[in-house]
């Protein structure tokens, strides 16, 4: 076990040399040098008084089935790594770095990538070098497996509240009120827009014209962004996601997710607010809710521009 953690943190190139030649190929992702000042240990010394941390993990993951396409929601992403860190350290506070180590290698196994973890995790100022713990661990034999095709409205994580700004809602002086309001909620904010007014070009091959009708609304999506700097366009599940997680409040940019989807909207893109109430469905929203929009659709709250501050 001490050469295979040795071999984990050096050259890929000698890993490869050192690799049994039976076992599968796997492709590696890697967090180096993450340091963090924490209180831990069981010393009475270490009570009350912070220390520095310092984690190495390096996960081995299966290698996708399916061609990647430079599509981020189709990897492990490196957030996993630094996310099952901050969790395991926010749990409660340990005595051991053996138990710390335990903990972030069961959590990180429990994605479905990931084949095998090794975690170091070291005392930066316990003595005159770095004093830790080196463990690796393989996933179970009956944890489940990676499976295909991968939908991207699938197993949403959370349960935001889903907002449609018309163009009015876009330019009305109230909108940092709403997003003050929205982030004080218990929800994630995720925010859709439809069109400018500024009609898009026309094509006569309807693939042609949808995607020009979605980047139409991805223009508007900009606009947002322009008029706060909370509204952050993002246009993948795995940053919806992570923005859901962390807080923060995310402007839908639907061309990849809709040309992606597993099961395409029967909607038009020219139809906004009702391709919105598709993609609120898939995030299975907590609330749907259109400020300034018509004509109005059923499932979605509709408030007017003047009353939305009073309602969010």
């Amino acid at each position: 076990m001490t050469d295979e953690i040795r071999l984990a943190f050096a050259h890929p190139s000698e890993r490869a040399a050192a690799m049994d030649p039976a076992r599968p190929v796997r492709d590696r992702l890697s967090l180096r040098d993450h340091v963090v000042e924490i209180e831990i240990g069981a010393f009475q010394a270490e009570r009350g008084a912070s220390q520095r941390i310092r984690f190495n993990v390096v996960v081995e993951v299966r290698p996708h089935p399916a061609p990647l396409d430079d599509d981020v929601d189709r990897v492990l992403s490196y957030d996993a790594i630094t996310e099952a860190i901050a969790a395991e350290l926010s749990s409660e506070r340990l005595n051991l770095l053996e138990t710390l180590a335990e903990r972030i290698a069961t959590r990180l196994l429990g994605e479905p990538q990931a084949m095998r973890v090794f975690v170091r995790i070291e005392k930066l100022d316990r003595g005159p070098g770095a004093l830790g713990v080196e463990i690796v661990r393989d996933r179970p034999a009956d944890a489940p497996k990676l499976v295909l095709p991968v939908d991207e409205m699938a197993e949403p994580s959370h349960h935001p509240v889903v907002v449609f700004l018309s163009n009015a809602a876009i330019q009305a002086p109230d909108l940092p009120r709403w997003l003050d309001r929205l982030e004080q909620g218990p929800h994630p904010v995720v925010l859709c827009v439809g069109p400018s007014d500024t009609p898009a070009p026309r094509s006569a091959i309807s693939p042609a014209q949808r995607r020009i009708d979605l980047l139409a609304i991805e223009q508007n999506a900009w606009v947002l962004a322009g008029r706060d700097d909370r509204c952050v366009v993002r246009g993948s599940r795995t940053e919806i996601d992570w923005a859901m997680k962390h807080g923060q409040v995310s402007v839908w940019a639907p061309s990849k997710i809709v040309l992606d989807s597993v099961e395409s909207p029967s909607v038009s893109p020219r139809d906004a607010l009702a391709l919105a109430h598709w993609f609120a469905r898939g995030l299975e929203a907590a609330r749907i809710v259109a400020i300034g929009s018509e004509p109005k659709v059923a499932g979605i709250e509709h408030l007017a521009i003047d009353g939305a501050a009073a309602c969010l």
